[in-house]
């Protein structure tokens, strides 16, 4: 399986920040920020990642990163998006690369307490389809939220419904996403949503209908850091300690998410 980063994108909600660098490259607590996806892919067991990022300050990951060698990365690649046309169209950028292997898609600014090794390997042997990692939160409002059918080992997703006002659970669908060599044909198919982008929760619910996505609620805290609140939020969490002090209150309240 191999691993594609999805770190392009202004980052409008961190300027003026971001207008010298991008988003992915300020620091969370004591490391830039894109360490912490590839860290994940790495913990997976996924040494053969993609970067996708866009912009004029795309060169400073390659400044940054090399060959990714220092981190692990056996093998590190780049791509490069012109404009701004959503995660499933930055997403299009990696079919090359993936040659017809399943891959894991993370959002850059994601990070999670605890690997997701599990998840990895129970999709290695799913025969085909996608899946989603969701983490309970205590604004379900703010995200893509799932809506679950039947109960205990048949609890199946049955609707993802983005940012809904009165939310069917409290479970958010986290910006790490699972998919098989279908998954370019679908972005392909895709037409923009009201915002003018390609979205992924259209890609997670067309496996939703074709009836192979599954899912699995992850453990530990989960954040991204695409804003100033949750910059903050993650690089508090990742301070103190990750896993060794997930028991311990948090400025903030650092529960799972922006």
């Amino acid at each position: 399986m191999k691993g594609v980063i999805l770190a392009g994108g202004l980052g409008t909600r961190l300027r003026p920040l971001t207008s010298v660098t991008n988003k992915h490259l300020l620091p969370v607590y004591d490391k830039p920020m894109i360490y912490y996806p590839i860290e994940c892919l790495l913990n997976a067991g996924i040494s053969d990642i993609l970067i996708v990022t866009g912009g004029e300050h795309a060169g400073d990951f390659l400044k940054l990163l090399k060959n990714g060698k220092d981190l692990g990365v056996r093998h590190l690649a780049y791509a490069y998006q012109e404009g701004e046309g959503g995660i499933a169209d930055a997403l299009k950028l990696a079919e090359d690369f993936a040659d017809g292997e399943k891959i894991c898609v993370v959002l850059g600014d994601n990070i999670v307490e605890r690997n997701i090794r599990r998840a990895a390997g129970d999709f290695f042997t799913q025969r085909s389809g996608a899946k989603i990692l969701l983490k309970e939160v205590p604004d379900p409002q703010r995200f893509g939220v799932v809506r679950f059918e039947g109960d205990g080992e048949h609890k199946r997703v049955a609707e993802i419904i983005e940012k809904p006002a009165s939310p069917p659970s409290n479970c958010a669908v986290i910006g790490i996403y699972f998919y098989d060599a279908d998954v370019f044909k679908v972005c392909q198919s895709l037409k923009p949503s009201g915002r003018g982008e390609l979205e992924i929760t259209d890609v997670n619910n067309y496996y939703l209908q074709r009836g192979d996505l599954t899912h699995e609620i992850i453990d530990g805290w989960w954040t991204d850091a695409g804003t100033f609140e949750s910059l903050y939020r993650a690089t508090d969490l990742v301070a103190r300690g990750g896993a060794n002090h997930a028991d311990q209150p948090v400025k903030r309240e650092a529960a799972a998410a922006h």
